[in-house]
């Protein structure tokens, strides 16, 4: 039995790990139009299922200073993407993170080598849509 115990721990972890992920590979597409505007015209509008709903608040809270930019919006239009991003955020994911490349989920996704993400269409880990070309649509599968 106690030889037992540690293979179900590690396939415990092994298969949390593994379905965290998959849950991720797709989500709902960004279907709130405030949102995609004003956050889409920086970056790729990120879905709300990336981030739970207490990273969401840090990221609308953080707006005044958001990773490097001033990107404060009028209340109500604040008001509503706030609302729409955190009804709608992940269950998975650590709560204290705003950044998605710093989630666990991520990181363990997108161990790869340096060189890659220094591709000039790649540039950036937020740049999903280099490497999964419907990220846009929630499509995160192996492409």
């Amino acid at each position: 039995m106690r030889i037992r115990l540690p293979l179900l721990l590690f396939a415990l972890a092994f298969g949390t790990a593994s379905a965290e992920a998959s849950e991720l590979e797709r989500v709902p597409p960004v279907a709130h139009a405030e949102t995609a505007k004003e956050c889409g015209e920086c970056h790729m509008a990120f879905q709300p299922a990336l981030l739970p709903a207490a990273g969401w608040t840090l990221v609308m809270d953080g707006l005044k200073e958001h990773f490097g930019e001033n990107a404060e919006l009028p209340r109500d239009t604040s008001a509503g993407i706030r609302e729409y991003l955190t009804t709608r955020a992940g269950r998975t994911g650590d709560p204290r993170l705003m950044r998605i490349t710093e989630q666990p989920w991520f990181v363990r996704e997108h161990r790869h080598r340096q060189s890659v993400r220094q591709r000039p269409d790649i540039r950036s880990k937020t740049n999903c849509p280099a490497c999964h070309p419907r990220a846009e649509a929630g499509i995160y599968e192996d492409d």
